[in-house]
């Protein structure tokens, strides 16, 4: 028994698309001169609606890329998708980093840069616009575009904390 949950642990770990965003050497000023290490910025999603950003530090790059990947499999998130797309615009912050996120038509491919781009991908959306419009850094952009996906909502949602069907919410305009 504990040789099949073993497996389909490791099967789960295979299916997981791991993105590194940035590696940056950073340094601490200490009593006896400038301490060096490494910060990695890392994305980790299941390429089907659950995504998570993480970042790791540690005096090797390789040990802090695992740090990060075990922060994003520890705060990973599910995404309301809707066919390949996002259900609505939405706009969010993260510091000083503001992430414009919009639905976009079936095969126009995910159009944004950066760790916008990447947080998208390994969350499985397809179909999506994104635009930075406020700081150029990938970890405050990840962050925001983390917040965005968490605060998405489907049709489906707000009826059900409406009380309500969602034809009522989605009323069709005939002329």
């Amino acid at each position: 028994m504990a040789k099949i949950k073993k497996r389909v642990a490791e099967e789960a770990e295979v299916e997981s698309i791991e993105k590194v965003i940035q590696i940056r050497r950073v340094t601490k000023v200490v009593k006896g001169g400038k301490k060096l290490s490494f910060r990695a910025i890392v994305v980790v999603g299941n390429g089907k609606g659950s995504v998570g950003v993480g970042v790791g530090k540690s005096s090797e790059v390789v040990g802090a890329i695992q740090k990060a990947i075990y922060d994003a499999k520890k705060s990973q998130i599910d995404v309301p998708l809707v066919g390949t797309t996002i259900p609505h615009p939405i706009t969010s912050r993260a510091g000083a980093g503001k992430v414009l996120l919009k639905p976009a038509p079936q095969g126009s491919g995910v159009i944004a840069g950066g760790s916008i781009r990447a947080v998208l991908e390994a969350g499985g959306l397809k179909d999506v616009v994104g635009k930075s419009l406020g700081s150029d850094s990938p970890l405050n952009n990840a962050r925001a575009t983390i917040n965005a996906l968490a605060a998405l909502r489907t049709v489906e949602d707000v009826a059900n904390l409406r009380g309500k069907l969602a034809g009522e919410i989605l009323k069709v305009v005939s002329a």
